[in-house]
């Protein structure tokens, strides 16, 4: 399957990322990274992860990497990255 990302997906890295590079620009760039190396798994095992809890559908599923829900939903034979986001966060169904 092909990963593909959302730009509001890409927005949220890039926030995340500026937020990290206050202290450090080096943790922020591994930051980006290991995220990009997390998704890129989802080529070969797109059902990783768990049912996002919130919308219950088989098709939309996060993967926990630290403290962040990084959100996909299964379209077709892509898997399209929906958003990234502190796990602290009150997020609800828009």
């Amino acid at each position: 399957m092909n990963v593909m990302w959302s730009p509001s997906a890409l927005d949220d890295v890039e926030s995340i990322a500026e937020y990290i590079a206050r202290d450090s620009v080096e943790i922020a760039s591994i930051f980006v990274g290991k995220i990009f190396d997390v998704t890129d798994r989802l080529q070969k095992f797109p059902l990783s992860g768990r049912v996002i809890p919130e919308i219950r559908e088989s098709v939309c599923r996060e993967i926990i990497f630290g403290a962040y829900r990084i959100m996909n939903r299964i379209v077709q034979e892509e898997v399209w990255i929906t958003g990234v986001m502190h796990g602290a966060r009150d997020w609800k169904i828009e």
